[in-house]
């Protein structure tokens, strides 16, 4: 659901954008799980897509970089003028970008959607996500069953994904 020109911005601005552990196909993933989670809890899909691709767009490195969130978030407020959301919106999206690695949870729906869907994607560095640090009952269902197969099987062309992730999930199908 993010515009084609934000995905053009960070394919230029962002160092990690092919990553394979913090890049776009983990973004895409974040997206996916998000969407899935707010079938079930009515998180503001909107958000979920932009965080999805912009929490961790401004990484310096690959390991432990604690100021890549917040990077991110002054990153987005940098380029306000080309994300669609209204203010309270992209206040949700700046805060999530800010805490999704050190933050308090916070009692938005929609943040905590935001960090789950990105710690439901912690397998792909050999983590197990942990039930313990994740809010919603599903993403708690899945970390506790490892039923991660569910977010795989999701099917995406029936959300408001991204285009560049319905094109991707069709064209890897």
């Amino acid at each position: 659901m993010i515009s084609h020109k934000v995905l053009i911005l960070l394919q230029e601005e962002s160092l990690f954008f092919n990553s394979a552990i913090h890049g776009i196909n983990h973004w895409q993933t974040v997206e996916r799980n998000a969407h899935y989670l707010a079938e079930f809890n009515n998180a503001d899909t909107e958000v979920l897509s932009y965080f999805a691709y912009f929490h961790d767009c401004m990484r310096e490195n690959e390991h432990r970089d604690k100021g890549h969130g917040p990077r991110a978030a002054s990153f987005a407020k940098k380029h306000r003028d080309l994300i669609p959301l209204n203010d309270t919106q992209f206040k949700q999206l700046t805060d999530a970008c800010k805490g999704h690695t050190y933050g308090e949870r916070p009692e938005c729906i929609t943040i905590n959607t935001c960090w789950d869907a990105d710690r439901l994607d912690l397998l792909r560095v050999g983590i197990m996500p942990d039930a313990n640090r994740l809010h919603n009952k599903e993403a708690k269902r899945i970390a506790n069953e490892s039923d991660f197969l569910v977010l795989g099987g999701f099917d995406s062309n029936s959300q408001n994904l991204s285009p560049f992730n319905k094109i991707t999930s069709i064209l890897f199908k």
